[in-house]
């Protein structure tokens, strides 16, 4: 009986610490969302035939005087960057290069939403504590030989924290996905995304 109650409680608080571990990456991550972002080509700087930049028709390029034609024409002239954004940053894909321009998502935020952003990160902040809170509970159980009675107890008050910090989790996602759709209709022009979908770390 007593076995059997130790390997609950060990499944238990190895699910426990795996949630935490879940959350605590997906909070310090910027994947929270995903989309693309219609950006204008930038001119072609060589010869090469990039389909990422605006070709001209002409070879004397070093000629100020020659009439340059552009046969990009509508959609043909835009092109799509990916971006993902978190809590913290918001990162898209460089076109012309390798690697990811970041910048912070707080200052991308309109200054009326950065308070509900704010709470956001103290409720997913309160939920990373009440996880960890539980799962200490949890370990003190399994760790330290109890008596029945004093498990169950053990076992309530984590269940409590546990129950608890998936409120806080569940409020802090719903107030963070108030704020970043707020800031795809308000925020700068030069991010604001055309399509967008949840992340990875968002669920």
């Amino acid at each position: 009986m007593g076995m059997d109650r130790r390997q609950r409680a060990s499944a238990a608080l190895s699910l426990s610490f795996l949630s935490l571990i879940f959350s605590i990456t997906a909070f310090s991550s910027s994947y929270w969302c995903e989309g693309t972002r219609k950006v204008a080509k930038p001119f072609c700087t060589d010869q090469g035939k990039g389909t990422h930049c605006i070709r001209f028709n002409s070879s004397d390029l070093n000629n100020s005087n020659a009439v340059q034609y552009i046969w990009e024409t509508g959609d043909d002239k835009f092109i799509d960057r990916k971006f993902h954004a978190g809590i913290w940053y918001s990162c898209e894909e460089i076109i012309n290069g390798e690697g990811e321009k970041c910048r912070s998502f707080i200052s991308l935020t309109p200054p009326a939403d950065r308070g509900v952003l704010w709470l956001s990160i103290v409720a997913e902040l309160l939920y990373i504590i009440l996880l960890l809170t539980g799962a200490t509970l949890m370990s003190i159980e399994v760790c330290y030989y109890t008596t029945i009675i004093d498990g169950l107890k053990l076992n309530a008050f984590a269940a409590i924290f546990t129950v608890l910090a998936g409120l806080f989790g569940m409020v802090a996602h719903m107030m963070y996905t108030t704020v970043f759709q707020m800031t795809v209709n308000l925020g700068p022009e030069d991010w604001r995304p055309q399509m967008w979908d949840y992340g990875w770390s968002y669920w």
